[in-house]
């Protein structure tokens, strides 16, 4: 098979104790999954999941061991953060019950949501698609993934996001309003799961904005952190 011009590589998060890559297929998010951060956007209660896409080329992979390194993006003066867990798919699906759930993740690594809130917000003024605010390059930074085996309890795993030291967003990952298998079943409904599929989870509250020179660094319990440097 010929091209009229050479493909990308494939697209790949490391995994911890694994010399084998995890190729990334597609990148889904849920929005507002957290309570309090559903209130600090404006909104309560439980309401049906909604979920959003990332390309998967706007993955920010940050190795084990090292930081990271983002550019603040264009057309924005407020770019927010958002720390969240986020799911590997390793058998994919369609009509995936919570029940069964579990047996379809291959592991869970720290990402980022990163969000150009003054864009999105405009659009939603508009009433017009938000993928301006949440689609760009560099949008999702992420860690190395560790299989599901030794991640842990992470169900209740703390989460949380320091910003030059100081903490900015603090949870648990029990606080979810979809929790992990309930999103993959609402997900899976929709579309079919594919190994190399990453679910972005949702953040907790305390989203706020980061500037250029800002280090973030972002953790959940049981799994390799993820420390990031803006720049521009």
């Amino acid at each position: 098979m010929t091209f009229v011009f050479s493909p990308m590589s494939v697209v790949s998060v490391p995994v911890r104790g694994h010399v084998e890559r995890f190729p990334v297929h597609r990148i889904y998010c849920v929005g507002r999954n957290y309570e309090e951060h559903a209130k600090e956007m404006g909104f309560t209660g439980r309401e049906p999941p909604f979920f959003f896409l990332k390309p998967t080329d706007s993955l920010v992979v940050v190795e084990a061991g090292q930081t990271g390194a983002m550019p603040y993006p264009s057309l924005t003066q407020n770019l927010h953060h958002e720390i969240e867990l986020v799911v590997a798919i390793g058998q994919g699906g369609r009509n995936i019950s919570a029940a069964n759930a579990a047996q379809h993740i291959y592991g869970y690594a720290v990402g980022l949501d990163m969000t150009r809130r003054d864009l999105q917000n405009e659009m939603k003024k508009q009433g017009r698609p938000w993928c301006i605010g949440k689609a760009f390059d560099h949008s999702a930074p992420i860690g190395p993934i560790t299989p599901k085996g030794q991640a842990g309890d992470v169900n209740n795993a703390e989460i949380s996001l320091q910003v030059n030291g100081a903490d900015r967003q603090r949870s648990n990952v029990a606080k979810l309003i979809w929790n992990v298998a309930e999103t993959i079943e609402h997900l899976s409904a929709a579309w079919e799961l594919r190994p190399g599929d990453l679910i972005f989870t949702g953040t907790p509250e305390g989203v706020a904005a980061v500037v250029k020179g800002d280090v973030l660094a972002g953790q959940i319990t049981g799994l390799d952190p993820l420390p990031i440097r803006i720049y521009g």
